[in-house]
Formats: structure tokens, C-alpha cells, sequence
């Protein structure tokens, strides 16, 4: 299972030229678009919304991932293999949370290179092509280069902001479940929002946080727009009722 993590939008072209490109290459895992509409260049929340989601997915599945608003820059083309899975994209942040929570990882430089590489779209004509490989066990001994990963600051902590909003405006945050109570407040843009266990427990109209289908704290209104009734932006900061300072 190959599962596309991107901030390209929903609907975009680029999404069908890499698919195209891993079927050219060689690929016969199911192709799934995961996220396609992470916000622009936020490689930070990206890291938190991706990290998620894995338990969710096959052990051996191949996370192709592009959020690189560096591309053509320094950051290095990478492939990771953490928990059994693979991560391959650029280096530039986006997996370190993965990294920072996994048991068990093997961290490759990514050497080969296609004929043709765009300045501007390494997702097509490079991570994709490399992805297809793996998943074909095509991939050479040349075509990868392990290596020690690289010095981070990312200790896999929570984010206590927001990371996405999805359809709904419902915000999901950086934060696992786990690691808050149930009686804690959260403070965001000057409101205070309670726990409730889902929607139908409050009357309509009434903001609450609750443990989502992933595991993650998520602000929400029953029957209406988090992020619009309480002007929430990915990005936007929480503050716990056991907190002194949100952390980001």
C-alpha cells in the first residue's frame, strides 16, 4: 500500500502525475491519497498530522510524502524505514516526529537519480520513482545509501496547536489524548472549551474537545464550524487548564 501525503491540494494535477509516475515505475501496491490538502509549507504540522495516522495503515506500507517547499535547495532526498514502514520524501523535518516515536528505524540517503529531474517537482520525478522501486523490490544497492539520521531538536512531544481543519471546521491539534484528562480546560483564542465524549452529548451549537478517531485532541462544535465560530487557523495555540505556557 502506497498512501500520497501532500500539501498539493484536492484535485490537483500534480496528485495524478505521481500516481502516474509510480505506475510507470514499476508499482503494484494500491495507491491511496491520504492527506492532499495539508496547509501550505507547514512542514511542522504535517509532521504531527502524518505521525497519526500510521497506526491506522499496514504494517509495510510505503508513505510517500511531499512537503518540501525547499525543493531544488540543500535539504536531502531521504527514505526512512521506521517500524516496519517506509517514509520516503525530503529531509527537511517532515518525518522527524515519525522518527523521534519509532522503536525501530533505518535511515537511507537517497542516491539514485531519474534522467530527467524537474528543479521544482522531485515528488514526480524523484521520491515517486524511488517509492515505485521499493514497492516492486526493484530498488538496487546503489539506489540508496544508509546513513545516521540527522541531529534534530524533535523530541516526538506533543504540538499544542492546531494542525489541520478538515471539512467541518472541526480543528484537530497536535496533541494525543493520552497525555490530557478528561476534566482539563483548553483555552484557544480566549475561550474556554470543556470535554465531552462526542457530538450528541451537547446541544447544537456547543463547543467541546474530544478524543478523535486517531487518537489526537480535536475542538469541535456540534452541528456547526470550529474554526469559524471560534476564528481558529491551523497554527493557532492551545492552552491547558494544567498549563503556565501553550507549548509549540
Amino acid at each position: 500500500m502506497i498512501l500520497l501525503t501532500t500539501d498539493f491540494g484536492t484535485g490537483s494535477p500534480y496528485l495524478a502525475q505521481m500516481r502516474a509516475a509510480l505506475r510507470m515505475h514499476g508499482a503494484e501496491d494500491e495507491i491511496i491519497e491520504l492527506i492532499s490538502d495539508i496547509a501550505p509549507y507547514n512542514i511542522k504540522a504535517a509532521a504531527h498530522l502524518l505521525a497519526s495516522q500510521i497506526p491506522y495503515f499496514p504494517t509495510g506500507s510505503i508513505f510517500l510524502c511531499v512537503v518540501d517547499p525547499g525543493v531544488g535547495g540543500d535539504r536531502l532526498p531521504v527514505a526512512i524505514r521506521a517500524d516496519g514502514n517506509w517514509f520516503i520524501g525530503p529531509e527537511n523535518g517532515l518525518f522527524d516526529v515519525v522518527v523521534a516515536r519509532a522503536v525501530e528505524t533505518k535511515y537511507f540517503q537517497i542516491q539514485w537519480r531519474p534522467d530527467k529531474l524537474s528543479n521544482t517537482f522531485h515528488g514526480r520525478d524523484l521520491f515517486a520513482s524511488i517509492a515505485a522501486r521499493i514497492s516492486c523490490h526493484k530498488s538496487g544497492a546503489g539506489d540508496l545509501e544508509k546513513r545516521v539520521p540527522p541531529q534534530t531538536e524533535t523530541s516526538g512531544d506533543d504540538l499544542h496547536e492546531v494542525i489541520y481543519l478538515d471539512y467541518y471546521g472541526n480543528a484537530i491539534t497536535g496533541i494525543r489524548a493520552t497525555s490530557v484528562n478528561t476534566d482539563d480546560l483548553f483555552e484557544i483564542n480566549g475561550a474556554t472549551v470543556a470535554h465531552a465524549r462526542t457530538f450528541s452529548d451537547l446541544p447544537t451549537g456547543e463547543p467541546f474537545w474530544y478524543e478523535n478517531s486517531v487518537g489526537l485532541v480535536e475542538i469541535t462544535v456540534n452541528k456547526g464550524s470550529a474554526a469559524q465560530q471560534l476564528q481558529i487557523e491551523v497554527g493557532t495555540l492551545l492552552l491547558n487548564s494544567r498549563m503556565v505556557m501553550p507549548i509549540s
